[in-house]
Order: C-alpha cells, then structure tokens, then sequence
C-alpha cells in the first residue's frame, strides 16, 4: 500500500472520460517522475517510462538558436539548478539566464540535478542537464514506442520577443520535431495561451489540444474564446464541481486533472 501511495505522489494522473465510453485512468509521469529525480530530466524520464507510465507530461521552452529545450521555466530556476562553475544562482539571477537569449549549448552546461529542490526531499541527486525535446523522444521511444506525450508549450503574451517566440513561430518549431519523430498521434499538445491553441489549430489541426485553466479562470469563458473545440480541458481541479464535469461530460470533452480521487468522489456523489 505505502509504495502505491508513493506512485501517486509522484505521477499525474490522467482521468479521462466521454459520454459514449467507460471512465479510464492512465498513469502521466509529471515532469518525467519529479519525486524521484529531477524533473524534466533524461533520467526523470527514462525511470517513468521503466516505472510503466503511460504518458510523458513536460514543458518546453525555446533557444536563441532555435532549439525546442525541455523546461518548465523559459530561464534558470534558481531552486533547483546551478551555474557551469557550480556556484548557485542569485534570487536576481535567474531571469537574467533567459533561454532565448542563450543558444543551447550554452544552456546545456548549466547543472540542474545537483541541488536539492527543497519541495521534493526524496529525490535522487545527480548531476544533468535541460534536454532538447529531440532527445527525450529518442530515449523515450527506445524504450516504449507506444508512449504518449503531454506537452506543454509554455507561453504568455508578455513573453512574446523576450522569453519565447512569437505564437507563429514558436508553434511551428514545436511541430518540425513532433513531425521528425512521428509523434503527432501519440501526443497531445496544451497551453494556457490561446494564441498558442488557435496556431497548433491553423498549422496541425488533427493533433490533439488540450485548454489548460487557471484557478482565477472561467473554463465557460475560455473556452467561448477559442474558435475551435478542443478535445480535452484540464482546469485547476477545485474549478471542478459536478455541474460542471456533467456538462462538459455531455459535450463530449475528456478531462485531465491532477487530483482524479476528487473527480472520481464527484462523478459517484
């Protein structure tokens, strides 16, 4: 029982639902298995895929050069990363290491395993680096040719020129190595930003979108404002109540959350 609980600790998991199939669960390896090593990491990724994970979620950020690099954040997160000379980074340093004004070899010397994250003491140390997406599809595929893709494109438009590419362009990089690994059934592509949903739609419409919601959001809303319906809504779970899972249920959406125990207690309430 204590390992099952560990497992939940450290994975998404994946409730998805329709109105003309059963409710299923799959198991999503958050940032690869953030718990147990560092997240969005080759390791991280490769001990989910061995753990048996059925999906891969992660974040991506884009280089000076071009490159499509594996991060939650589009700079150095002080918390859990460390300058090529090891020393660590200032709390007014790490927005100064902007990915996009860094070609990737650069980014790829800074250590980002070394350090402990302080919300995640039983994770394993070691010394690694930002992957480019390339390389997590590679490795993971080895693995498991059957493994899926959650993929987050982490974007704002205040972060437009500054921290990432403008929609267009940004979208575009994305799908050129989607489209070089043959992975587009095999992912779904999410965002916050709509901008980013409207050009996934315009420039690959048959892959597969999920609409991320903030807590400070209204899923009614945001979904209102995108000219298209996207298969799959993923709001912050307390959004959730059994009004809104029955009619979004109807309408025919899945439905991605972090906390399935509280979506499964509203569907049987």
């Amino acid at each position: 029982m204590n390992n099952v609980k560990n497992v939940f600790c450290i994975l998404v998991l994946l409730f998805t639902m329709s109105c003309n199939t059963n409710t299923t669960i799959g198991v999503q390896g958050h940032r690869g298995c953030r718990g147990l090593l560092p997240e969005n990491s080759l390791p991280a990724f490769e001990k989910a895929v061995t753990l048996g994970v059925n999906t891969l979620e992660l974040d991506l950020a884009i280089s000076k050069d071009k490159q499509v690099v594996v991060s939650h954040e589009p700079f150095m997160s002080r918390f859990y990363c460390l300058k090529p000379n090891g020393e660590e980074i200032s709390i007014n340093q790490d927005l100064a290491f902007n990915f996009y004004e860094m070609d990737y070899d650069s980014i790829k010397l800074f250590d980002c395993g070394t350090k402990q994250h302080p919300r995640f003491p039983q994770q394993k140390n070691m010394k690694t680096h930002k992957p480019l997406l390339s390389e997590v599809f590679k490795l993971s595929d080895a693995l498991n040719s059957e493994i899926r893709y959650n993929i987050e494109i982490k974007a704002k438009p205040e972060y437009d020129n500054i921290y990432t590419p403008e929609p267009k362009e940004y979208v575009a990089l994305v799908l050129k190595v989607i489209d070089e690994y043959n992975i587009g059934e095999r992912c779904n592509l999410q965002s916050f930003d709509l901008r980013i949903l409207e050009e996934i739609k315009r420039q690959a419409p048959n892959i597969t979108q999920a609409l991320l919601v903030d807590e400070n959001e209204v899923i009614a809303d945001k979904l209102n404002a995108l000219s298209f319906k996207p298969e799959i809504i993923s709001p912050y779970f307390q959004l959730l109540t059994k009004d809104v899972v029955a009619q979004y249920q109807k309408e025919g959406y899945s439905i991605i959350t972090d906390y399935p125990d509280v979506l499964i207690g509203i569907l049987n309430d």
